[in-house]
């Protein structure tokens, strides 16, 4: 077990309003947009993980709706699960807001009208698209 890599699991929401637009957000520390989610705690499973990070985040609840992908990247050693969501029944969009210092800005980007996204992004997109979760065939993905 000493000599095996330890990969930290990350937990991301690609959340969808009912008109097919998608959030996204711009995280302080990054110049491009990201989606809510964040890193599991030690024996916390990844689907309250990011039903909590984008809690705390964006002050929204999530419903979490089929199977996640699983994305492995090697390097920076990380292991990233992808829920595709929609807001929670009963959820005001309205209160949507940067609820934590990590999120600078939050917007409904139409997916043909995506802005310049971070890697890890662009790969969770691709990883939904691929389950059949989201419908990419107009959008062009930067990042």
């Amino acid at each position: 077990r000493l000599g095996s890599p330890k990969y930290p699991v990350g937990a991301i929401a690609i959340v969808q309003r009912d008109d097919g637009a998608v959030m996204l957000v711009r995280h302080s520390y990054w110049k491009r947009w990201g989606t809510p989610g964040g890193l599991a705690k030690r024996h916390e499973r990844p689907e309250v993980a990011v039903v909590r990070e984008t809690r705390e985040e964006v002050n929204l609840d999530i419903e979490l709706i089929g199977e996640p992908a699983v994305v492995v990247e090697p390097v920076p050693h990380r292991v990233d699960v992808v829920y595709f969501a929609r807001p929670a029944a009963g959820a005001s969009l309205a209160d949507v807001r940067p609820s934590s210092p990590e999120i600078e800005r939050i917007e409904w980007f139409p997916l043909d009208v995506l802005p310049v996204l971070q890697p890890e992004t662009v790969t969770a997109l691709r990883a939904l698209a691929a389950l059949g979760h989201l419908d990419l065939s107009a959008t062009r993905l930067a990042g």
